[in-house]
């Protein structure tokens, strides 16, 4: 039997390849995301491990991380002085002082930026030599006063920046101008920042506005002294004012924060390996199937010689496993290929590792074969268990196992039972009042919906098929008939080949109509909300410094202008709970620039000194009324009380506030949390000042920022769009690599489908249809398949999408809307898939010998 199998896997190698190439691209993406994240991961431990001060002196952490989607622009400091106390620790070799920070901008004389476009930061600091430093001056010299700088390398031959040329710091104290004089290499990884290096006082004045600040204390242990005896040492003497780490903890701190964006990219990559299995499944039950119906006489004979169930049932087990076999093998080098090109890509954005140094740990190759042998074992049992309940006598009479005319009571039932659990599911989505439990019925309702689909699929054919071929007979004659009923011959098969394109095209559907719906929402709520002419803010909303707020109200034709800034804070709340959140501060003529909704209150008291605004319902949420005194903690250990004066009735977050609405006046907010930074500033056109004259004259003024640009409402949208945008790339993406397994099923279905149907293919050229006339019948019985997969698939997309938005309307996007362009595109493009995936078998059967075909056993 083991000889019969081999020998069978060899002679059907060919029908095999398609799936092969299915379980490739699974694996592919499993080891490469495996591959490229092990290799960044042991990259950057070796760096922070190289450069790390033996112990570092930083301020306490608080609790109150920045927000990154709208952070501050605060910069956490301790003392400068502090180096010289600790200095004289026993145990501490040398103390020196850190100035650096990383929400800066660089700018060269065409004021263009200096640094990254990838999202890494550029990054302004002191220097000072030291044996772990993560460069090394090759060019040049080091700075020397104010006015001079060094720069990275990279950034250097990047941009074009030569020794002399001059640059322009803009941070958060404000923008001074400097002078290139020395040039620095990477010695480690280049992780895609852009450095840029000052002496110690021009950093502390220019990057902090205090020339007595620090950012860090890094110390070096003198020799004998251990980190972790060297950090007790300074404890004592600190006490708990300040966070103090080992080298070892510096670099794990580090490897976290790195982690979040390596996460990023490998759930992508394992995201879109889910996808390729997912609809890899549904190609491999399909090509067993339809290889099992074609040697149903082979496995008759086998059974008629002697071998059992069992022996049939292990023999077509063990071809897949072999195919799963070679599929990973195959799919491992490809991986290790997609790790190279995405280190490449990290290459050009500026991240420079080396594929020399690829990591390929154990894990690896296991998860490889895991996932690719354990697919096309769990795909081929069902084919397998068929095979062996066949009879010998069944066999040798060319009886077809794969489904022919079998009822399909048993899906009928399986499909409703687990439909009307997911309508259950997705009603309980629909009616969750709270954003987590809406999002776990959702996962859930998904989930068996999809089965649901899958399962009941099959019945679905006959009457949908009708309606889509309808007009095939009338436009095509004979051939379209002959098409259509093709399509109809065998429910399963067509179900299964149409569920492969069905599964991508669901998950875009959904998706796109959740995009579309938040795009929706945030335009209603900008249009009901802002009462700006112009916005002034960053692209990827990033906190500026204040000059940009003063050059704009220096701009003629300006009227009122209000800035906006943020900060994270603490609030005890009467029912108990200590709630973090990001609450943002206003100048006092707010209602000029954004249209605020109040159910009790109003602006004036909101923004007066000690007051706080929030969201009514979030008030409701907590026990929290018009009057009530909440203890408010912010950042760097700042309490106040501050009373409760106003709540708004903003149905979303683009109004004042994000969670739970919570904004005061600016005043309040600089009082116990100062040093900020802007992250929007309004701008109304004085009288008589047109809009468009206005909004050059802003332009021009913000010439030397560029990383602030001016919106009026229709730009703000746009530059919300923008963000949303990123999501339908992801989706866009997916669904490429859904066609393109879904294509392989089409076209490994009609392959195989023709080989099966040899005689009856014969037999039609016999009788006088024309190898044109063939080639038709094939593409059209293509279309209907991938057409009646893409209705489908928007039929599941849309009630996802629709559930997805009843999640949104819980963090206030409530408007809903349908992607109707993405919905015709996707129905157009299933044509074409159609015809793509029947280009080859349409040839391949259009030139068949007559004869020979006639002849076929």
């Amino acid at each position: 039997m083991f000889k019969a199998t081999l020998r069978s896997f060899l002679a059907h190698k060919g029908r095999l390849a398609l799936s092969a190439l299915a379980v490739i691209l699974s694996v592919a993406f499993v080891a490469g995301s495996l591959i490229f994240s092990d290799t960044v991961n042991r990259t950057f431990d070796r760096l922070f491990a190289s450069t790390a001060a033996d112990v570092v002196v930083a301020p306490k952490d608080d609790g109150l991380d920045d927000d990154q989607s709208l952070p501050s622009g605060r910069t956490p400091t301790l003392p400068a002085d502090l180096a010289r106390r600790v200095e004289a620790v026993d145990g501490v070799a040398a103390a020196h002082v850190d100035a650096s920070v990383e929400n800066v901008t660089v700018v060269d004389r065409d004021n263009d930026a200096v640094g990254p476009t990838s999202g890494a930061p550029t990054v302004a600091a002191n220097w000072y030599r030291t044996d772990r430093s993560p460069v090394e001056l090759t060019e040049g010299r080091q700075p020397r006063g104010p006015g001079e700088a060094m720069l990275d390398a990279d950034t250097a031959d990047r941009k074009g920046v030569e020794i002399g040329d001059p640059l322009t710091v803009i941070a958060a104290p404000g923008s001074f101008k400097v002078r290139v004089v020395g040039i620095v290499t990477f010695t480690t990884t280049n992780p895609g920042a852009a450095l840029v290096f000052l002496d110690t006082p021009t950093a502390q004045a220019g990057l902090l506005g205090d020339r007595d600040a620090a950012t860090g204390i890094s110390l070096d242990a003198a020799p004998g002294v251990s980190d972790a005896e060297l950090k007790r040492r300074v404890a004592a003497e600190l006490g708990t004012a300040y966070d103090l780490k080992t080298a070892d903890e510096q670099a794990e701190s580090a490897a976290d924060e790195l982690g979040g964006f390596l996460d990023v990219i490998k759930y992508v990559m394992l995201g879109f390996a889910g996808v390729a299995v997912l609809v890899g499944v549904f190609l491999i039950v399909n090509t067993f199937s339809m290889l099992i119906a074609q040697r149903t006489r082979e496995l008759g004979l086998l059974r008629a010689l002697g071998a059992d169930r069992r022996q049939v049932r292990r023999s077509v087990l063990i071809e897949a496993v072999l195919l799963g076999l070679v599929g990973s093998t195959l799919g491992l080098a490809t991986g290790i290929g997609l790790a190279a090109g995405l280190i490449e890509l990290m290459g050009l954005l500026g991240m420079n590792l080396k594929s020399t140094e690829m990591v390929l740990g154990w894990p690896t190759p296991v998860a490889s074969y895991v996932v690719g042998v354990g697919v096309t074992f769990v795909a081929a049992y069902l084919p397998a268990r068929r095979a062996a309940q066949v009879s010998p006598m069944a066999a040798l009479a060319d009886a077809e196992v794969a489904g022919v005319g079998r009822p399909l009571r048993a899906r009928a039932a399986v499909g409703a039972v687990v439909a009307g659990a997911g309508a259950a599911a997705l009603v309980a989505c629909a009616s969750a009042s709270s954003t987590q439990a809406a999002a776990s019925a959702l996962g859930l309702g998904v989930v068996l919906t999809l089965i649901a689909t899958v399962v009941a699929g099959p019945l679905l054919v006959r009457p949908v098929i009708r309606v889509l071929g309808g007009a095939f007979p009338a436009v095509f004659g004979s051939v379209g008939r002959m098409s259509q009923r093709n399509a109809l011959r065998n429910p399963r098969r067509t179900g299964a080949t149409a569920a492969a394109l069905m599964v991508g095209l669901a998950l875009v559907g959904g998706l796109s109509v959740a995009s579309a719906s938040m795009t929706e929402s945030f335009d209603e709520q900008i249009d009901r909300t802002l009462g700006a002419d112009f916005v002034v803010a960053s692209n990827s909303f990033q906190a500026f410094p204040g000059e940009v707020y003063e050059k704009v109200r220096a701009t003629d034709g300006v009227g009122v202008v209000v800035r906006q800034r943020s900060t994270r804070l603490s609030v005890r709340l009467p029912d108990g709970e200590r709630d973090a959140a990001t609450a943002l501060g206003y100048e006092r003529r707010l209602d000029d620039v954004v249209n605020t909704t109040y159910a009790q209150g109003g602006s004036a008291r909101a923004l007066a000194p000690g007051n706080l605004a929030m969201d009514e319902e979030y008030a409701k949420e907590h026990g929290v009324r018009v009057g009530s005194v909440l203890p408010v903690r912010f950042p760097r250990g700042r309490t106040a009380q501050l009373t409760v004066t106003a709540l708004t009735d903003q149905e979303g977050a683009t109004g004042p506030g994000l969670e739970g609405g919570l904004f005061m006046g600016l005043g309040t907010l600089e009082k116990y949390a100062p040093g900020g930074q802007d992250s929007a500033v309004y701008v109304n056109a004085a009288p008589g000042t047109g809009a468009d004259a206005l909004r050059d004259r802003l332009e021009r003024a913000l010439d030397p920022y560029p990383q602030v640009q001016v919106n009026d409402k229709a730009g703000y949208k746009k530059l919300i769009r923008e963000q949303i945008a990123v999501l339908l790339y992801l989706v866009y993406a997916l669904l490429g690599l859904a066609i393109v397994i879904a294509v392989l099923g089409v076209v490994n279905t009609l392959a195989l489908s023709v080989v099966e149907r040899t005689r009856e293919v014969g037999l039609l050229r016999a009788i006088g249809l024309a190898r044109r006339q063939l080639r038709r019948m094939i593409r059209l019985e293509s279309v209907v398949i991938a057409v009646f997969g893409a209705v489908l698939g928007l039929a599941l997309g849309l009630v996802w999408g629709v559930s997805m938005q009843q999640v949104l309307q819980l963090q206030g996007l409530t408007a809903f809307a349908v992607p109707w362009s993405t919905v015709v595109t996707v129905v157009v493009g299933s044509v074409v898939v159609g015809i793509v995936a029947a280009l080859l078998p349409a040839l391949r059967a259009s030139r068949m010998n007559v004869l020979e075909a006639i002849a076929h056993e």
